[in-house]
Formats: C-alpha cells, structure tokens, sequence
C-alpha cells in the first residue's frame, strides 16, 4: 500500500508568529514531526509550504519540498482540503504518482510518534475506510455533556441539550465521546476530489489514544508553553 505523508507548513500564523520554524526544544517545530514521518511506513515525506526557509528545514530534516504551496490557499483562512489537492496532482502531473492513501500529519501535534503513524497505516490496511482519524477519549469536564452554554436570554443549560440539574451525577455515566488529537488523519484521495472535498468520506475508522497520553494541539502561546514543559519528559521517555 502507498502512504504519502503530507505535512502542512504555511509561513504565516496570527496565533504564533513563524510557529512552524519557531525552536520547540531545541529544534524547529515542523521538525519534530518530519522526523517522526521519516521513522514511519510512510512511504514519502512532503512539506506542503508557501515558504521558502521552510522549505529548506524540510529537506535538511530529510523531508521534500518540491514545490512552494501557492499564496492563495496558504491563508489563515484556507482550510486544509486545497492544500492537500495542490499536492496530489503536483504530484500526479509531474510523477504520475498516485499513492493509496494520504498520511496528513500536523506540525502543531508534536506528540505523536511513528507507532502512532503505523497503527493508523495497518488500519488502513486490515480494514480498508475511507479515512482514519485519530482520536483521544474526552473525559471529565473535556465531555461535551459536562460542558455548559449561556444562552441568548442568559439562561445557563447543558451544551448537549436539557437542564443543568438533569447532568449525570457521575461522569463517568456520561456517553462516551472523542476529540481529534491531530496525530494522523489517513485519507483516502478520493475523499477529497468528491463534490464537496473532505477528508472523512463516508466509512470511517477511530484510532484511540490512550487515556494517560500527552495531546496538547499547539495553537496558541499558552498551548506552546504546556506543550514545550510536557515534551521534555514525553521525549525522554520515547528515547529510553
């Protein structure tokens, strides 16, 4: 089966300024996950990037560049389909290259690890859906059923719907539900060249993290200092 690891880097960030080249713990952010990629079953490394020093830490960490992704799907406000399309039929027209499967990896997801990459690949491969996401479990008040909304009249009710006093009285008897943890998503192309491009498709297959797990997404300064204190000990344990 053909894995192509795309990882999206686009120079600019409102959030983080340069967050992508920015030195998490002695490297530049993206590197940690190029790194990660290179230990994987993927087959190729691409850094999708509109930014030319990113492009160059890509392939000093081992990664591809072949081409600067254009400015007008490298806005803050572009979603990742287009990206992802860009690269595909780069790829189709210069190589005709067509992998089975797309490993779209994160660069703000800093903890995941290539078993993580090769779960995702080996569901892929057993199971055949249209994408696998990987997910971590949301317990205590992370359960949107223990999450509260204020509403327009300024009435307090549950964020799933019904009265503040009708909440479990145990968590733990809460339905259990996910969030993305932006480990890995492995799509099928053909999800995205669908009337309206996504990543899911229609049969879709959850990878579950372990609940003792670090998954800090890094998308904010507050995130980025959590995160950068938690990888030191993440790190050392994956060396040892």
């Amino acid at each position: 089966m053909e894995v192509l690891g795309i990882i999206p880097a686009r120079d600019g960030s409102k959030s983080i300024p340069l967050k992508n080249i920015r030195d998490f713990n002695g490297k530049p952010l993206v590197s940690w996950t190029i790194l990660d990629a290179k230990k994987s079953n993927v087959n190729r490394v691409i850094v999708s990037t509109d930014s030319p020093e990113i492009a160059g830490i890509a392939t000093q960490y081992g990664a591809e560049a072949p081409f600067l992704r254009p400015k007008n799907i490298s806005k803050d406000t572009d979603e990742i389909e287009p990206s992802l399309i860009h690269t595909l039929n780069f790829l189709k027209e210069k190589e005709s290259y067509c992998p089975d499967y797309v490993a779209l990896l994160f660069p703000t997801a800093p903890f995941r690890t290539a078993n993580d990459i090769n779960e995702a690949i080996s569901l892929g491969e057993i199971k055949k859906p249209d994408s696998v996401i990987s997910v971590s479990r949301a317990i205590a008040n992370h359960n949107p059923h223990w999450m509260l909304m204020k509403n327009d009249d300024a009435s307090v009710t549950r964020f799933t719907g019904g009265l503040l006093k009708d909440v479990n009285a145990r968590r733990q008897d809460s339905p259990e539900v996910y969030f993305k943890n932006d480990f890995v998503f492995l799509i099928k192309p053909d999800n995205l060249y669908e009337e309206r491009p996504g990543l899911y498709g229609d049969n879709i297959e959850l990878m579950i993290a372990e609940d003792d797990r670090f998954d800090v997404d890094i998308n904010s300064e507050k995130d980025w200092r959590i995160a950068e204190l938690l990888f030191r000990d993440f790190i050392s344990n994956k060396m040892n």
